[in-house]
């Protein structure tokens, strides 16, 4: 079964630091498969938005509020993509997803993780 998971998620204090991990399972992550990858996040109320999201092509491409701060990356050899957060604000905190696409091949085409906590204490 094609799966993400996403991990790293936790209670951190103002200006502190972490790392979310989102491992693929039934299927292999990279460049000449996949199209797209993305972290998204919904804080509690609010609509889900797009945190950073990297192609093949390019570094990644950031919300507005994650420029300078937040970093995604992938690892292929460990079929994983992250996040990694620095400086945390209480703003922050939400549920992160993680979401790979692609336009080819067989389904899935959109798959999306389960999501992970990350709560910021000021």
């Amino acid at each position: 079964q094609a799966q993400l998971v996403e991990s790293g998620g936790g209670l951190v204090q103002s200006g502190g630091s972490l790392r979310l991990s989102c491992a693929a399972s039934g299927i292999i992550l990279g460049w000449d498969v996949w199209d797209e990858m993305r972290w998204y996040r919904q804080a509690s109320g609010n609509d889900r938005e797009l945190v950073a999201r990297v192609t093949g092509g390019d570094s990644g491409v950031y919300g507005h509020f994650a420029r300078g701060r937040f970093t995604i990356s992938t690892d292929f050899a460990k079929n994983t993509m992250y996040l990694q957060m620095d400086s945390l604000k209480p703003e922050d905190t939400a549920v992160y997803y993680c979401y790979a696409a692609k336009s080819g091949g067989s389904p899935p085409y959109r798959l999306w993780g389960q999501g992970t906590q990350v709560t910021g204490s000021s």
